[in-house]
């Protein structure tokens, strides 16, 4: 009887055994209950959306100073040595590239000679178009601007005095260099400079970083020990 309870038990075991791979085999490959207590697999796990970074702000690139062109303005006043383009609209033979005399004058095509020393360029334009509509054209469009303006001149303790081009945007101390420098004995302190379109006519202390215009005259004086 002991025996034949032993065979029993022995045969259910094996049966026990055999049952416990077939279940891990009916679970599905991948699949988190496949063995219990099992984590769960990395495939089991959703895929996570991709991070989307947000563009890096672009700084904006620093603006260029615009250089000033004070001697193109509407209230630059002409003088003698200035060279002029004159467009009248319609009429190429009217237009063209035009230079104040010694008189102060312009010669133009078919009006003859236009006053535009010591007059800006807007009451210039304004001279061209009234004698234009007097008898010539009917509601003339005219344009001037400067196409090269008349030098300025430095005197006094420079290296090289005399009449130089003038470039936009120029200062005393541009003068100067262009001038050679100053010399040894040269006043640094007491320039002086007169501009063109002064009414007055009087020459004023400046430091060096005053501005400079077409016609100017700079002077700068000896220096007394």
């Amino acid at each position: 009887m002991r025996k034949r309870i032993l065979h029993t038990l022995g045969v259910i075991l094996f049966a026990l055994c055999l049952s416990v791979p077939a279940f891990a085999a009916d679970a599905p490959v991948g699949s988190s209950m496949g063995v219990r207590g099992a984590p769960p697999s990395f495939q089991d796990a959703p895929a996570a959306a991709p991070q989307q970074t947000a563009p890096a702000p672009v700084a904006p690139l620093p603006q260029q100073p615009t250089a000033q062109m004070p001697a193109a303005s509407e209230a630059y006043v002409l003088g003698i040595g200035d060279r002029i383009r004159l467009t009248v609209y319609g009429e190429e033979d009217l237009s063209g590239e035009y230079e104040v005399s010694s008189t102060g004058m312009v010669a133009l095509p078919l009006i003859g000679e236009i006053p535009a020393a010591n007059g800006t360029l807007r009451s210039f334009e304004q001279a061209v178009r009234t004698k234009l509509s007097e008898g010539y054209l009917h509601d003339p469009r005219v344009s001037v601007q400067v196409m090269n303006y008349r030098p300025f001149f430095i005197l006094g303790e420079v290296s090289k005095p005399g009449s130089y081009p003038y470039v936009n945007g120029m200062n005393i101390l541009n003068a100067v260099a262009l001038a050679g420098g100053y010399t040894y004995r040269a006043d640094k302190d007491g320039v002086t400079i007169l501009h063109a379109s002064d009414p007055e006519k009087k020459e004023r202390p400046v430091k060096e970083d005053a501005a400079v215009a077409p016609g100017d005259i700079i002077r700068v004086p000896e220096r007394f020990f």
